[in-house]
This record gives structure tokens, sequence and C-alpha cells, in this order.
């Protein structure tokens, strides 16, 4: 993943999103699992970039690509 995709992970029982390289999560934590994904995707989706989901066990290969993120552009 690279820094600015949004990342959904788990920890002590609550799940977050978080734009990769930041510390500080995006919203609110999620009870639910899916809940957290939905919100995940969603703030991929507006922002373009890539969305991961990862356990506390670690990352997963559950990788999502919502638009052509300007890393990806050739030139």
């Amino acid at each position: 993943m690279a820094a600015g995709d949004i990342e959904t992970f788990h920890r002590n029982g609550t799940w977050f999103n978080r734009i990769q390289g930041e510390a500080s999560t995006l919203g609110p934590g999620f009870n639910d699992r899916e809940d957290a994904i939905a919100a995940g995707r969603s703030a991929a989706t507006a922002r373009q970039v890539e969305h991961s989901i990862r356990t506390e066990e670690g990352p997963s290969d559950d990788r999502n690509l919502f638009g052509t993120h300007p890393r990806d552009l050739i030139g």
C-alpha cells in the first residue's frame, strides 16, 4: 500500500479506518467489521485510492482499487 490509501484494521475489539501513513483514524471506531469496511470503501472511492482490510494478525490480501490513482499514470 502507498501513503494515502485507505486501510480498515482491527484493534482491541474495534474496527477503524485510516489513511495509510497517518496515525489518526477516519471517524469513529466500528463494532461491526462490515460497517467499517463499507466506510473504508466509501472513503477510498471518494479519494480514488486503494482500500485494504487487515486483522490484528496482519495484512490481508483483500484489496480494492477505486478509480485511477495519480501514481499509476505513466508519464
